[in-house]
Order: C-alpha cells, then sequence, then structure tokens
C-alpha cells in the first residue's frame, strides 16, 4: 500500500505547526501534501519550514475544491484526507489504513458523540444527517460528514466532477461511494478540540445544511424521497375530497382536493424523472484513472 496524506488548509498556521510534526515523525516516507486555499497568514511558510509539500491556490476556493487539488497531485493508490486544525490524530490514520486493507474502498474516521462535536448545534445537524442517510441505504452510517478518511484513489477520481468546492465534500462522497455499490466502512475515533478559529458561518451554512438534506436523496436514491411526499399530498387529497363531501353531500372534488391529488402525482413523476437521471450519473464512472 502507498498511501498520500492530503491537508486542506485555509489560515491554520497554528494548527500545522502541531500536526505536522507529530505527522513526520510517525510518516517520514510517505507523501504529505497541504493544499493552502488562499490563506492570509503563514500556512505555506509553516508547511515549508517542515519540508511538507505545498500546493497553494491564489484565492479561496472552499474546502472541497482543496480536497480535489490534493486529490489530483497525489502519487499514492490510498488518499487519506485529515484537517489541518488539530481535531484528527495522526495515531489513527494506522487504523483507517488496516481497516481499508480488510477489503473496503472507502474507510471513514468516525467521531462517537457529542463531545466530538465542534458544538451543540453541529451535532445535532449532523446527526439529522446520519439518521436521514442511514434509511436512505439501509446501513448504519455513524458518521456522513467526517472529513477524516482513507479512500482508493482511482475511484475517488471518478467521482470529483460530482463533489462541491464547499464543506459538504464528505457526504457527497460518502453517498456517491454507497450509490456506486462500493464498500464503505467507519472507525470509531476520538478527536480533539481545533486550534484556531472555526470557518463556519451560521447563516451560510444553515441554509447550507437544507441542501444537503435534499443532495442526500438524489445522490443515492431521489425516488426513496419523493415517493413518501407524493403519497402524502395525494393521501390529503383523498381526505380532503371525503370530508368535503361528507359535509355538502354531495360527492365531488373540489380545487384544494384536485389540487392535492394532482400535486401527488406530479412530485411522483418528478421523483422517478430524478431516479433516471442519478443512474444516468454513475453509468459512465471511469475506473481507469491513473
Amino acid at each position: 500500500m502507498n498511501p498520500s496524506i492530503i491537508i486542506p488548509a485555509k489560515n491554520e498556521e497554528r494548527g500545522l505547526k502541531g500536526l505536522l510534526p507529530s505527522l513526520l515523525s510517525l510518516y517520514p516516507n510517505t507523501e504529505i501534501i497541504v493544499v493552502d486555499d488562499g490563506s492570509s497568514d503563514n500556512t505555506a511558510e509553516v508547511c515549508r519550514q517542515e519540508g511538507v509539500e505545498v500546493i497553494s491556490h491564489p484565492y479561496s476556493k472552499g474546502n472541497g475544491a482543496a480536497i480535489k487539488t490534493g486529490a489530483r497531485a497525489a502519487s499514492g493508490d490510498v488518499l487519506v484526507f485529515m484537517d489541518g486544525d488539530g481535531q484528527h490524530g495522526p495515531e489513527d490514520i494506522a487504523r483507517l489504513l488496516e481497516k481499508y486493507e480488510e477489503g473496503y474502498e472507502l474507510v471513514v474516521g468516525a467521531r462517537s458523540g457529542l463531545a466530538d462535536q465542534a458544538s451543540v448545534a453541529r451535532w445535532g445537524a449532523n446527526s439529522i444527517y446520519n439518521r436521514l442517510a442511514s434509511w436512505m441505504v439501509n446501513r448504519q452510517i455513524p458518521d456522513l460528514t467526517s472529513g477524516f478518511r482513507a479512500v482508493d484513489r482511482r475511484k475517488f477520481l471518478s467521482f470529483l466532477y460530482l463533489l462541491p468546492n464547499g464543506f459538504s465534500y464528505p457526504t457527497t462522497s460518502t453517498m456517491a461511494f454507497f450509490r456506486a455499490g462500493f464498500s464503505v466502512g467507519f472507525v470509531p475515533i476520538t478527536t480533539q478540540p481545533r486550534v484556531g478559529k472555526s470557518h463556519i458561518n451560521w447563516l451560510r451554512d444553515g441554509v447550507r445544511f437544507f441542501l444537503i438534506i435534499f443532495k442526500i436523496g438524489t445522490l443515492y436514491s431521489p425516488l426513496k424521497v419523493y415517493f413518501p411526499v407524493s403519497v402524502l399530498l395525494a393521501a390529503l387529497g383523498v381526505v380532503n375530497y371525503l370530508m368535503a363531501s361528507l359535509a355538502s353531500g354531495s360527492f365531488r372534488f373540489t380545487n384544494m382536493s384536485t389540487l392535492l391529488i394532482l400535486a401527488g402525482v406530479i412530485v411522483f413523476l418528478m421523483g422517478l424523472l430524478a431516479e433516471q437521471l442519478t443512474n444516468l450519473q454513475y453509468k459512465d464512472v471511469d475506473m481507469e484513472h491513473d
């Protein structure tokens, strides 16, 4: 196995000062790439002082964009992604790689509970993500959004076109691997408090929360989300029809019952179309990247 360790970093000078020496002591002969995503501090200089390869974006493109840059530049057959803020322990990399060698194409370092989350709000949001994703794939997913993971490089490169440039790349890549039928494993980890200031914006990322909810569905099986909604709308239309008929004594459709039933049919057809488009999206995944 030939792993490459990729660290996306934006203004992570303080975190990298503690992380890189530990990482180099454990993996002195392993390719380590730090992608400097338009930092305004000395992130790049810290990497050069430690003798670590650094790739700098001329401006901030997002965490997902940094991940994609690192994946394209890496030469290893296994990519290990970890944060540069000191939350992920270098000693846990070996555990991810051990799990990977059992035959998994993607291994995620799963945070175990509230103590391992950045805040109560983040823990609550991630719990909703995990429950929804687990229902979608019919398998327990303990941590959908962890950025600490080991993955087959060729397979990961095949999904680069799906990955967003923002912070939701872990969600997208995990669901894509499930959808393509690859083996996804989880290893429990304990995280440390981050060094430095978080890049989370509550207004922006609150909107992102709802967008990710829909993305989870559309990435795996849209019809599994649309169908219950269509049945609910149609059922409400039938109930409205029965109640209006009993109240008026004449059995005829009201405008509301007609609207609800038609809305249910339209939502179902939208889900059916989305399901077909999703199938096409995964049809020609190229597995032969160098």
